[in-house]
């Protein structure tokens, strides 16, 4: 887990609802000892690379704009860790870090904007070791659905049942959708997790007021990660997958 502290500004703290159950799905993964090799796919500034390196961990970030990587060099160095940062994309993944090379992978929110989600879970299967695990998360598309309705762009909440605003918005996916795709990709789903059920809907105004709101919150949003009924419901899906025996 990651626990708050009553130190963390109210952004802060909004924050942790949102990323709580990712952070406690992937400590089995990470857990295995300090040393694994561990890519995160389209990490950008390094937010999550920068904290799993804090573990002990090599991490690569392969990500393809060079001003990101520029600011994840500076946020490593800070922090006084070390995480190499690579110019590249999904499409060259294998020739980037090499095939068969990584134990853990990190994609997260990059699914929904590549051009062929069949293919980048190919190339994600291809540089996984036999025994390593991807970490997907994806926007889940009946929670936009809803989102947009409550909002009252009812055209636009019938285009995204549709499936019909991928190009504009990207892709969106349901959990059964997520499992079939990475099934063709050669790829055994190990847990899913609904991620963000409630933090979304919860006005920023009362975690920062009520107090203990926050916490509890947190919790609720464990209690609920893995019961398949709220998936629907979850902003974003989280699944942990391994290579297929």
């Amino acid at each position: 887990m990651w626990p708050m502290s009553g130190s963390e500004r109210p952004s802060e703290r909004r924050g942790a609802t949102r990323t709580a159950v990712l952070w406690d799905a992937l400590q089995p993964v990470l857990a295995g000892g300090p040393g694994l090799d561990v890519l995160d796919v389209g990490g950008g500034t390094g937010g999550l690379a920068v904290r799993v390196a804090e573990q002990g961990h090599r991490v690569t970030v392969v990500d393809p704009s060079p001003d990101a990587l520029a600011a994840l060099g500076r946020r490593a160095r800070e922090l006084g860790v070390e995480v190499a940062g690579v110019q590249g994309d999904l499409a060259s993944l294998a020739e980037v870090v090499g095939a068969g090379s990584v134990d853990v992978v990190l994609c997260h929110g990059v699914l929904e904007v590549v051009a062929d989600p069949a293919a980048a879970l190919r190339s994600l299967r291809a540089v996984l070791r036999p025994q390593g695990r991807l970490s997907l998360l994806v926007a889940q598309r009946h929670a936009a659905v809803l989102a947009r309705a409550m909002a009252g762009h009812f055209t636009q909440a019938a285009a995204v049942l549709r499936g019909e605003d991928s190009a504009r918005s990207g892709h969106r996916f349901t959990a059964e959708e997520v499992h079939g795709l990475l099934a063709e990709a050669g790829l055994a789903v190990h847990g899913t997790h609904a991620v963000r059920v409630f933090a979304d809907l919860v006005p920023g105004s009362l975690l920062d007021l009520e107090p203990g709101a926050t916490a509890a919150l947190l919790e609720l949003e464990r209690a609920v990660a893995e019961r398949p009924e709220y998936l629907p419901l979850a902003t974003q899906v989280h699944v942990l997958a391994g290579p297929a025996s």
